[in-house]
């Protein structure tokens, strides 16, 4: 276990180099502070050149892989490190120097168990892209295939854990200090991070997620995941198909191509609304740098490490909030909130519906171009604290998602209306999922189930309650109360009741 010490160390080492980049300027003149958090952060910038605009991403970036990630984390929640802090933490990409190329060779071929020339014909020493948790070569295999080879960083591991563990106290700590703190619940949020980043770091499961997603996206042709190699593939080492395709990021490279950037903006949003909603089951990394452009205008995805998931009940909710929002049925979205308990039932159903109108009218009296997920994010987690919403830990993800997919498209197309986008898809969304086909179909699901469970009900009654067998039933025992003391007295009492018992007993031999 990490002494206390240790942490705080830590946490004083990292602060400083956050209070030089000025990222310490919002805590310190936060009045939902606490006041031990606002002292630390006063004593991490003593004798410090605090700059007059903070540069949170690269306060991050400078401290380190694991801090990398964690920025990404909180650029999830605004609410948590406010709105300019976490709109300045999705800048960060993970681009990191990369390692030498002879620590990489060593790694693949621990990760794959084999020579490299077992595996390939050709990799190029010179990566393409350079992470906090993993590098990417380009490669042929044996049999002339074009790939992509992601090898896990060394030593990244114990980076992580170290980080995460100190991640841990502190937001121990500081929820420990109750009142805000303890319903932003810093805990949660630390919770997902480390897991996370436990799947990140095993490539076989990014594996998994890619091919799962794949399947779900057959519905969505112009929306690609790449293949996965599984035979060159494994804990620390992926290999999956090449993709020659131009970044999202770079629009004057896709129009001077010719691709149409308003149908590539609109196929983004639709396939990440099928994920979302349709299938519960989503790319939760979709930045600039991990989407490229295809001839045919379409969309190919990469970077599998972080995926969001969202039962059905929870998208069902979604789904309805989104369109009450578009449409402007506010007392719908209010009553969707109380039902899925998202706000406490002391709270008036009413009064929550005019909270978010102030939320969502303004955006609709606003140019399309200008209206944002963003900007109603923003306003909803506004009004969290007045009706004491806690942190929802499973919606986290999708809300930094819809923030960047909402970033991508506009960058592509300015004037992309994203609620013109997202409504018919919504729309037909839930009548399929809420309409009365479905609602005969799911009942008539569950009571064909039902049916089918009855025997194996009647087995287990049957082996709860079994035949009187030979002993008699027991009589009636009489009520004590059981009165718990100390472990000592415990000892004492049973010693003196048995030490009585023996002496009955004797008693009774003899006469």
């Amino acid at each position: 276990m990490t002494a206390p010490a240790v942490h705080v160390w830590r946490l004083l080492k990292w602060g400083r180099i956050l209070a030089r980049h000025g990222a310490l300027k919002g805590i310190e003149g936060d009045a939902n502070t606490p006041a031990p958090v606002r002292r630390m952060a006063r004593i991490a910038r003593l004798g410090a050149r605090v700059p007059a605009t903070p540069r949170y991403a690269d306060a991050f970036q400078a401290i380190g892989p694991a801090a990398i990630k964690l920025g990404q984390t909180l650029a999830t929640r605004p609410d948590l490190v406010g709105e300019a802090a976490a709109h300045d933490l999705l800048r960060l990409q993970d681009q990191l120097p990369p390692v030498p190329f002879a620590t990489i060779r060593t790694a693949l071929e621990a990760g794959l168990g084999r020579p490299i020339e077992a595996a390939f014909r050709h990799i190029e020493e010179t990566p393409v892209g350079a992470a906090s948790i993993a590098q990417v070569h380009r490669a042929v295999t044996t049999d002339g295939r074009q790939v992509a080879v992601k090898v896990l960083r060394p030593d990244v591991e114990a980076d992580f854990t170290r980080a995460i563990d100190t991640y841990q106290w502190a937001a121990a700590q500081l929820e420990g200090l109750g009142g805000e703190a303890k319903r932003l619940r810093p805990r949660l949020t630390v919770e997902n991070f480390r897991r996370w980043t436990l799947r990140e770091l095993n490539f076989q499961r990014e594996a998994a997620s890619a091919s799962e997603l794949a399947e779900a996206m057959t519905a969505e042709p112009d929306f690609v995941v790449p293949a996965i190699d599984w035979q060159r593939s494994s804990t620390r080492v992926l290999t999956m198909e090449w993709i020659d395709g131009i970044k999202l990021s770079n629009r004057q490279a896709l129009i001077d191509a010719g691709y149409d950037v308003k149908k590539l903006a609109n196929t983004l949003v639709q396939a990440f609304l099928r994920q979302a909603i349709a299938e519960g089951f989503f790319h939760a990394d979709m930045h600039q740098g991990n989407l490229f452009a295809l001839p045919g205008d379409k969309i190919a995805a990469i970077d599998f490490g972080i995926m969001g998931r969202i039962d059905r009940r929870a998208r069902v909710w979604l789904a309805e909030i989104l369109y009450g929002l578009i449409t402007g049925n506010y007392r719908r979205v209010a009553e969707i909130h109380f039902e899925a308990g998202y706000v406490p039932a002391h709270h008036n159903v009413a009064e929550f519906a005019t909270a978010l109108r102030a939320v969502g009218e303004p955006m609709r009296g606003l140019p399309v171009k200008d209206m944002s997920i963003g900007m109603m994010l923003d306003g909803l987690f506004s009004i969290t604290r007045d009706f004491d919403m806690v942190t929802q830990p499973h919606l986290l993800l999708l809300q930094k998602t819809m923030v960047m997919v909402e970033g991508v498209a506009t960058g592509l197309d300015p004037d992309i209306n994203l609620w013109e986008s997202a409504a018919p898809f919504v729309r037909d969304w839930i009548r399929t999922e809420l309409g009365p086909e479905a609602a005969i179909a799911d009942r008539l699901i569950r009571d064909v189930r039902t049916i089918a469970g009855l025997p194996d009900l009647i087995r287990r009654i049957e082996a709860r309650y079994p035949e009187p067998g030979g002993e008699p039933p027991a009589p009636p025992l009489k009520e004590i109360e059981v009165v718990r003391i100390g472990g000592g007295w415990r000892y004492a009492a049973v010693a003196v009741v048995a030490a009585a018992a023996s002496v009955a007993g004797t008693l009774m031999v003899v006469h």
